[in-house]
């Protein structure tokens, strides 16, 4: 494969990073606030695969302004800014430098910190009601006590699908797409 010029570079991130604000775009309806930014999140992967690691954060970095600047819903912003934006260059660091079991732990670290550090952020500087970013109708103590650790729980689980459908993601895509993707954009 020839190298990528800066120009190219630059035209593929701000691609991935356009993208991904038009994706996070509709996550003003409540059903996408966690989908659309784990989506926008993927892109990031793609910028690590075909660029490197310092244009990913560079895309995610401008990504993460625009997105606080122009999208409708700030929560969704948060969590792309929190984890999903980031995550995939995470991932490709751990995954390439790591025994298993560390890169696990460190993977299972950075998720639970990050969504717990969006929980303040949400509550604290963007005024969220504590019972609405746990999903509580009404001021039940039983649900409030349970509720964080519960939601933690769960979440985690699906962080583990996440984890696993990017790694499947990023194979079908030098398996199956980047040949394709590179002669489209004569890489």
């Amino acid at each position: 494969m020839k190298k990528m010029s800066v120009s190219a570079k630059t035209a593929l991130g701000a691609m991935i990073t356009a993208l991904s604000v038009v994706i996070l775009i509709p996550s003003a309806v409540q059903v996408f606030v966690y989908t659309l930014p784990a989506m926008a999140g993927m892109l990031t992967m793609l910028a690590v695969v075909e660029i490197d690691k310092k244009w990913a954060i560079g895309s995610y970095v401008a990504t993460s302004l625009i997105g606080l600047l122009f999208v409708a819903n700030k929560e969704a912003v948060v969590y792309y800014v929190a984890f999903f934006g980031y995550y995939p260059v995470v991932k490709a660091l751990l995954e390439s430098k790591m025994p298993r079991v560390a890169e696990y732990i460190l993977k299972f670290l950075v998720f639970n910190v990050s969504i717990i550090l969006s929980g303040v952020v949400l509550v604290k500087v963007f005024g969220m009601p504590y019972n609405d970013l746990l999903g509580i109708d009404g001021e039940s103590a039983f649900f409030t006590k349970y509720a964080l650790p519960i939601m933690l729980g769960m979440g985690n689980v699906v962080f583990i699908l996440y984890d696993v459908a990017l790694t499947r993601l990023l194979t079908a895509y030098v398996l199956v797409w980047q040949k394709r993707f590179r002669k489209l954009f004569k890489f």
